[in-house]
């Protein structure tokens, strides 16, 4: 959804009101400037009738303010940089997250060649006639160069020197491609030390992004385990770093590897519930505003059978489109879970009540279209909820 701004034409329209209504009672043609008892009723009941105008147009402007206020509800899709840039609906989004700059040990940056920087740049030109951001996340779970990512970007950001040039890296290419701003996905920081490092990182990131009015978010991981609920301990994260982000996208999925592997936990609504309220209350105790966290669906389904490949939404979709209404589906023998359209309305609304700054998708390439997207859905969620709010404050 896209920002609309229409308070500077209601203060000119209170401006005209004001002015011609002063002019109705200091006009020097007025033959009748002489004050009597008739003349003052006159005069007190034109002051009334311009007093309830005002304050209806004041009225409607606070009214736009909030619908503003609400209309800056981010949505968030992540792009892998294969995906070919001119599928995309950009409409509904306000940030695409390109996927992704990959970093080394001594602090430098890696694409996966000419086809991933040529698809930056279409996607980058066709986001910003849409006005939706374009940010360039750095990292990711694997590697181009081989392995874990972790183990890269935790050599990276914990040598002062290799970070700095890790940071101005960065900072060359946002300005380089056009970018506003740049997304840490550092998975996971694993320690005290990692979580340290990370804090460092990011705080010398923010500082130079935020110069250039460019934005910076993290991803991270949900922090609870979908089994039994509780903290998860082995990723470790320094809270007074989140100050110094933009956005904080949630990754409320992959729950299915908490306890052996298990497909049905891969995102199921009670365990994203347990995910927003563990959040909530973290950056409530830390005095640290909701509105930065980010709440992440998957648009992918995850097989019973972890040797089977994960299906799209897509592809559920178009096997059959009442799939849309289920959470579960067995396609080839083998069952898949996954979040269908309600589930996904609902987890929004969940985000939404809870004071969060809007939604993140993984990944947009693997939406369906047209009236089966999961974007459109979130899309009128967030239409919804605006409505709402405005008949609540026209009560």
């Amino acid at each position: 959804m896209k920002k609309r701004n229409l308070l500077l034409s209601l203060v000119l329209i209170l401006t005209f009101i004001g002015g011609f209504y002063t002019g109705v009672w200091v006009s020097p043609n007025d033959k009748s400037q002489k004050i009597t008892e008739n003349g003052e009723n006159s005069n007190k009941k034109q002051t009334s009738n311009v007093q309830t105008e005002k304050n209806k147009i004041i009225e409607k402007i606070e009214s736009q303010n909030k619908e503003q206020e609400d209309d800056n509800k981010v949505l968030i899709g992540y792009v892998q940089d294969f995906r070919d840039p001119q599928t995309i609906d950009y409409s509904e989004l306000t940030h695409i997250i390109f996927s992704f700059a990959h970093p080394t040990i001594d602090g430098h940056l890696l694409l996966n060649g000419e086809s991933a920087l040529n698809n930056l740049r279409t996607t980058v030109s066709n986001a910003h006639k849409q006005d939706t951001k374009v940010m360039l996340a750095v990292g990711g779970w694997f590697h181009i160069s081989g392995g874990k990512s972790y183990d890269y970007f935790k050599e990276a950001i914990s040598d002062p020197t290799a970070r700095t040039q890790l940071v101005q890296e960065l900072i060359n290419i946002a300005d380089r491609e056009n970018l506003d701003g740049i997304d840490i996905d550092f998975e996971h920081p694993r320690s005290k030390e990692d979580a340290q490092n990370l804090a460092f990182f990011t705080k010398e990131l923010s500082e130079r992004l935020h110069q250039k009015n460019k934005e910076l978010s993290i991803a991270v991981n949900a922090k609870v385990h979908s089994v039994i609920g509780t903290e998860i301990n082995n990723v470790v994260y320094e809270p007074s770093m989140f100050k110094n982000v933009d956005h904080v996208n949630i990754m409320a999925y992959d729950g299915q590897w908490d306890d052996g592997y298990i497909a049905s936990n891969l995102s199921p609504f009670p365990y994203t519930k347990n995910i927003v309220n563990y959040w909530t209350s973290l950056f409530e105790n830390h005095q640290i505003s909701k509105e930065k966290l980010v709440l992440g669906v998957p648009f992918y389904a995850q097989p019973e059978n972890p040797k089977s490949k994960q299906l799209s939404y897509a592809t559920i979709i178009e096997n059959n489109p009442l799939h849309a209404e289920s959470d579960t589906v067995k396609i080839n023998g083998q069952t898949y879970y996954y979040n269908g359209e309600e589930t996904i309305k609902k987890k929004t609304k969940l985000a939404l009540d809870h004071g969060f700054g809007g939604m993140m998708m993984w990944e947009l390439g693997h939406d369906a279209e047209g009236s089966y997207s999961l974007t459109q859905a979130i899309s009128e969620v967030f239409q919804s909820e605006n409505q709402f709010a405005l008949e609540q404050q026209n009560q």
